[in-house]
């Protein structure tokens, strides 16, 4: 199988050189369902509950009955904050106690992650530049950068901590958002076209994902083989 390389480009659109990649980190095969059902969380987990509407008991006015039972000749009623009348509460109306969290394992949120990474390589989307350090840290250097890659579409760029004062130059830019990378996700990958990332950045998220022995599987073999000495 031939071994996965990136162009490294320097911020003028420049290949100063080509590294090899990590294949359990950008080459991994993908998973389609894993990848929509992890990106779904992560929007519903995003999700905020606004809408809120007020029952009979939280809305404002008196407790007193607005006329007597009998005798009127108009309907019986035992508050003006009954629903069926003008500024009463509102039966069954979103509530902003509704939860609309979804749980998804580490694992799964690993996995998916190195899928669209995978992906990003694949379709040429993953662009890895020497180093992501501009001098006097200004959108107009930055704005520079994207025109020299040649890059047409939304961007990502993802820092590591010692990079992170170069953020600043970036936060202006026209669709385009920016991310530590111990904070990379899926909805943020999927979100925008390209994924900028110093080779420091490539060195950190090989470190980070890829998968040394289970350290599960490990143990049970460990207990194997002691029950089988015993």
């Amino acid at each position: 199988m031939p071994m996965l390389k990136a162009e490294v480009k320097n911020l003028l659109g420049e290949k100063v050189d080509e590294i090899e990649l990590s294949e359990k980190v950008f080459g991994v095969e993908l998973n389609a369902d894993l990848v929509h059902q992890v990106y779904v969380a992560q929007y519903a987990n995003r999700r905020l509950s606004i809408a809120h509407t007020k029952t009979r008991g939280e809305r404002s006015g008196s407790g007193r009955k607005p006329w007597r039972q009998k005798g009127t000749g108009r309907a019986r009623v035992g508050s003006v904050r009954t629903p069926i009348w003008r500024k009463g509460g509102i039966v069954f109306g979103p509530r902003k106690e509704r939860n609309f969290k979804q749980k998804v394992n580490k694992k799964m949120k690993r996995q998916a992650l190195k899928m669209v990474l995978s992906g990003k390589l694949r379709d040429k989307e993953l662009i890895v530049v020497d180093s992501l350090e501009f001098k006097n840290r200004k959108t107009k250097e930055a704005q520079m950068a994207v025109d020299k890659l040649k890059l047409k579409g939304s961007l990502l760029w993802a820092f590591t901590k010692e990079e992170q004062r170069n953020r600043q130059a970036t936060r202006n830019l026209k669709n385009s958002s920016e991310k530590f990378l111990e904070n990379l996700n899926v909805f943020d990958l999927l979100n925008r076209q390209f994924l900028i990332v110093s080779r420091k950045g490539i060195a950190y998220l090989e470190n980070k994902y890829r998968e040394t022995t289970n350290k599960a599987v490990k143990a049970k073999g460990e207990d194997d083989k002691v029950s089988n000495k015993k």
